[in-house]
C-alpha cells in the first residue's frame, strides 16, 4: 500500500472521543490527536489498566507533561458486548463534557468462534448494534457542540468553516462476503445465529456501512424540515493493518490463519499510518458525508451497496435497527 499524507492539521481547543483507543488504529489516532493539538482526546476502552498504559505511551511520545496538563488525555470504561455500559459512557459524555467535536467509532471485534451479547451473536452485537446506540447518543452532544462552539458570528474566537464530524469505521472486508440473510424476514434474527460465522464479520461492516448512509440520508432531511444538518458523518476504511483485530485467529480455520498471518505480514499497513485516515476522515468537507472514504480520499463501497437490492436492505436493516435500540434507548430515534 502508498504511503498516506502525514497528518498536520490544528485541533487546539477540540474534544476527541475514540473507542477501542489502547491499542493499534484507535491508539495510534488518539496520539495523532494529542501531538496536534487536541484539549481533550477520551480513550474509550473496554480494559481500564489497558488504557492507562496507552494513555502513558501517548503522554510519554507527545511529551506531555501530566502534572500540568493532566487532561489532555482521558480513559473511560466502555464495553460495546454490554448496552449498559455505552448507555453509561454516552451518559458521562453528556454530563461530563463540555464539547464534543470528533467521534471516532472504532471498537470493533473480528472473531469465527459463536458467542452471544446481549441475545444477539456477539460480533453483530459490537459491530453494529452497540456501535450505533452509541453513535446516536453521542449525536445531539456533536450537535450542540457546533451551536455553541461553530456558529456565533459574533464570536471572533469561534471556529468557522467547520463542523463536528462522526467518523464510523468501515472495511473492505464487505467487498469479499457472502450475505445469505438479505432476504431473510429479519436480518437481525437472522443473525443471532452461528450460521456462516466464517462472513459474520465482513457482513456486519456491510450492514453498518447501509446503516450509516440511511442515517447520513435522515440527517440531510433535516433541511427540508427547516433544521440545518450539523454534522459530518462519514465512513472510513483504514486499509488492512497489522492490528490486534486479528488476535482471535487462533480459532480460525488452518488456511485462514495462514492467508491472514501472510498477506498482513507482507502487505498490511502499520496501524500508525492506518490511524491517518482516521485523522482526514475527522477534517473532511461536506461532500464526504455518507460516502465512503478510504486512503484519505472520497472512495466507493461494493457495486451492491448502490443497487437497487442494495438500497432495498439498507431501508430494511436501518428500520430494523432502530426497533431494536428503541427498546434499548426510548425516544433514541428523534436523535437522527
Amino acid at each position: 500500500m502508498l504511503p498516506l499524507p502525514y497528518p498536520k492539521d490544528d485541533f487546539t481547543g477540540k474534544t476527541v472521543l475514540i473507542t477501542g483507543a489502547n491499542t493499534g488504529i484507535g491508539l495510534e489516532a488518539a496520539r495523532h490527536f494529542v501531538r496536534l493539538n487536541a484539549a481533550k482526546v477520551v480513550l474509550g476502552c473496554r480494559d481500564l489498566e489497558k488504557g492507562e498504559i496507552a494513555k502513558r505511551d501517548i503522554e510519554v511520545t507527545n511529551h506531555v507533561d501530566t502534572g500540568t496538563d493532566p487532561a489532555r488525555a482521558e480513559v473511560w470504561q466502555v464495553d460495546l458486548a454490554s448496552f449498559a455500559s455505552v448507555q453509561a459512557f454516552c451518559s458521562r459524555a453528556a454530563s461530563n463534557l463540555g464539547r464534543l467535536d470528533i467521534v471516532i467509532a472504532n471498537a470493533g471485534m473480528l472473531g469465527m468462534s459463536f458467542a452471544t451479547a446481549e441475545g444477539y451473536e456477539r460480533t453483530t452485537t459490537v459491530n453494529v448494534l452497540s456501535t450505533w446506540l452509541m453513535v446516536l447518543l453521542l449525536l445531539p452532544i456533536l450537535r450542540r457542540t457546533n451551536e455553541r462552539y461553530y456558529r456565533k458570528d459574533d464570536d471572533p474566537s469561534a471556529t468557522r468553516n467547520n463542523v463536528p464530524h462522526l467518523v464510523v469505521v468501515g472495511s473492505n472486508a464487505h467487498f469479499y462476503t457472502v450475505f445469505d440473510g438479505c432476504d431473510a424476514p429479519s436480518v437481525f434474527e437472522h443473525l443471532r445465529s452461528d450460521s456462516d460465522m466464517f462472513h459474520r464479520y465482513a457482513n456486519t461492516k456491510l450492514i453498518s456501512l447501509l446503516i450509516a448512509r440511511e442515517v447520513a440520508a435522515r440527517m440531510l432531511e433535516r433541511k427540508r424540515r427547516g433544521r440545518e444538518n450539523d454534522v459530518v458523518l462519514n465512513i472510513v476504511e483504514p486499509g488492512s493493518c497489522r492490528t490486534e483485530l486479528l488476535r482471535e485467529k487462533v480459532s480460525w480455520p488452518w488456511a485462514s490463519r495462514a492467508f491472514v498471518t501472510i498477506g498482513f505480514g507482507i502487505f498490511g499497513r502499520t496501524a500508525e499510518m492506518g490511524a491517518r485516515t482516521y485523522v482526514s476522515a475527522s477534517t473532511a468537507g461536506w461532500e464526504s458525508h455518507g460516502v465512503y472514504l478510504e486512503d484519505c480520499k472520497l472512495s466507493t463501497p461494493h457495486k451492491f451497496v448502490d443497487s437497487e437490492e442494495g438500497a432495498r436492505l439498507q431501508k430494511k436493516v436501518y428500520e430494523e435497527l432502530l426497533q431494536i435500540l428503541e427498546g434499548v434507548s426510548p425516544g433514541i430515534s428523534q436523535n437522527i
